[in-house]
């Protein structure tokens, strides 16, 4: 796991904005990690936002999708899907992968990314923001989606 090199990022100026959080429900202990995470980002950015919860993974581009088109100014996607003895875990990963990234360039709207895709639940754990985690995936995902929609607003601003 890296752990290190995240980058530091200013979410100032995003006290108006809109988020949409759309969160898979399969792990309750990663996911309650993640959420928290994510939800603390956006409170210290004054965000408004609006969670939603999906049964999995592979629900998250759709729902993501009719978020970002009913106004959104950005979305955090955030779910896990931990590697078991099929090929289930490769298939579910490469599809809410891409879906993600079709509503992202579909919509204009940036969408965090804060899918664990891990080898075992230790890993998942490692990353979810718990105490005793040595990554907060979720604040990571909330933070990229403020700081590409604070960008997006100067770029899209004559």
């Amino acid at each position: 796991m890296s752990g290190a090199g995240a980058a530091r990022m200013s979410t100032a100026g995003a006290q108006d904005m809109r988020v949409e959080i759309v969160a898979a429900s399969w792990h309750e202990q990663v996911m309650s990690g993640l959420l928290a995470g994510a939800e603390a980002a956006l409170q210290e950015a004054g965000c408004a936002w609006t969670t939603r919860r999906v049964p999995g993974a592979f629900e998250l581009p759709v729902v993501a999708a009719a978020c970002a088109r009913s106004g959104a100014e950005a979305v955090v996607a955030l779910g896990v899907v931990i590697r078991g003895g099929t090929p289930h875990f490769d298939y579910v990963c490469e599809a809410a992968t891409s879906g993600l990234t079709r509503v992202a360039l579909d919509t204009g709207v940036p969408v965090g990314f804060g899918l664990l895709t891990c080898d075992d639940e230790e890993q998942a754990l490692d990353r979810a923001g718990l105490p005793g985690s040595r990554e907060d995936k979720g604040r990571e995902a909330a933070e990229a989606a403020i700081v590409t929609a604070l960008l997006l607003r100067r770029v899209r601003t004559p």
